[in-house]
């Protein structure tokens, strides 16, 4: 279990013990204030979960849509015990809200399911900045967690 002020992993939860497990994260650029905040919260919570700094890789990419791409390119070096996909995308007065947050969910579980791979979705998708904003450091420690799991979980299955 996690302590409740601390976000840092106890004795006895070995599905959240990442000490040697390889995780792979993708960061889109854009929206750069709240996705730096994302990869920052997801990595400290990797290192409190006892992932080694050095099995954290870390690539960035223009935006959401690009995510899906970078992760299968990661997926296919068969070197990662799961995978982490960091974005924000923020509804705006068109469509594309839409299309972009639909299609990086559709691709990021393409790839989760093409590869048997985990990958925990961390792209927000809000209405406004200051529900990003609110967001930003939960969801990357969340994600942390999540791929750390389900890690352990598909090495089970």
């Amino acid at each position: 279990m996690f302590g409740k002020d601390s976000g840092t992993l106890q004795t006895g939860d070995r599905r959240l013990d990442g000490r040697r497990l390889t995780i792979g994260l993708v960061q889109a650029r854009f929206n750069e204030d709240i996705t730096n905040t994302l990869a920052r919260a997801c990595r400290d919570e990797l290192l409190a979960l006892g992932v080694q700094d050095k099995n954290i890789d870390l690539v960035q990419v223009p935006g959401a849509l690009e995510i899906p791409v970078a992760l299968q390119a990661l997926a296919e070096k068969s070197r990662y015990d799961a995978l982490i996909a960091l974005g924000c995308v923020i509804r705006g007065e068109t469509y594309h809200f839409e299309l972009v947050a639909n299609e990086s969910g559709a691709g990021v579980t393409r790839i989760a399911l093409d590869y048997q791979l985990p990958v925990a979705n961390a792209i927000l998708t809000t209405e406004n900045l200051e529900q990003a904003q609110a967001r930003q450091v939960d969801k990357g420690r969340d994600a942390a967690r999540v791929a750390v799991e389900m890690a352990h979980l598909m090495d089970q299955l």
